[in-house]
């Protein structure tokens, strides 16, 4: 992506961030809508930043064997790539509503290459607050490396699954900031059960106010430079 190319994107790109937890369903709407609207020409890219009530999401991939204590809430069935997951407030959702074609243009679009770049835009942010992150090529997800005594493991601190119409992208980016865990003991996340779970606050860190800031530069900065297209 060439420099008139990126402030063109850039330019044509809105940000917006809820401050108030927002209802899953309401948020599917919104998107739903606000896709159909890029496709048309009727609105620009967005990303939206938000925190949902406590949930539970399915993707095309879920399996029923991957629940394993849930009886008492709704599961919404999503059209996502992935499996299950958890939702709750400490919880940042990135919602990513971007028309790949003007993302990387004047290349064709590439699934993979645009959820390497939401990995590497992810990880680049964590390591603004200390925090070395990795990719697993036989697992989906953003992973950090913990220890406790003398063991270690890698636990997931942010899961991603999109979904494409007509080359714009919705669905997104889970990080996990300073959430309840516990939520997640009751499935299998994504399906994957050898590892867990982790956050900022269980490493110890915290986010500051900051943060929107720190995750719009990344964004551009690893647009612009970090993944040639």
């Amino acid at each position: 992506m060439n420099k008139a190319n990126f402030n063109k994107f850039i330019n044509d790109l809105e940000w917006q961030f809820s401050d108030n937890l927002v209802d899953f369903e309401e948020a599917l709407e919104f998107m739903t809508s606000r896709v159909d609207k890029i496709i048309n020409h009727q609105a620009k890219s967005l990303i939206w930043v938000l925190e949902h009530p406590a949930l539970y999401t399915a993707g095309i991939s879920a399996k029923p064997q991957d629940i394993l204590n849930i009886t008492d809430q709704k599961i919404y069935q999503t059209n996502r790539g992935g499996k299950y997951t958890y939702h709750c407030p400490g919880m940042k959702i990135i919602y990513v509503m971007i028309d790949l074609k003007k993302f990387f243009y004047p290349n064709q679009p590439d699934v993979a290459k645009f959820i390497n770049f939401l990995e590497i835009w992810i990880i680049d942010l964590l390591k603004y607050y200390q925090i070395t992150a990795e990719i697993r090529k036989d697992r989906v997800g953003i992973w950090v490396e913990t220890k406790k005594g003398d063991s270690s493991s890698e636990k997931k601190i942010s899961a991603i699954g999109i979904k494409l119409k007509k080359w714009v992208s919705y669905h997104g980016i889970a990080l996990n900031i300073d959430c309840d865990l516990t939520g997640f003991q009751r499935i299998i996340p994504c399906g994957i059960k050898e590892f867990g779970v982790t956050s900022f606050a269980d490493l110890g860190k915290k986010i500051d106010n900051n943060f929107n800031l720190i995750l719009q530069q990344s964004f551009n900065n690893n647009l612009l430079e970090k993944l040639p297209l």
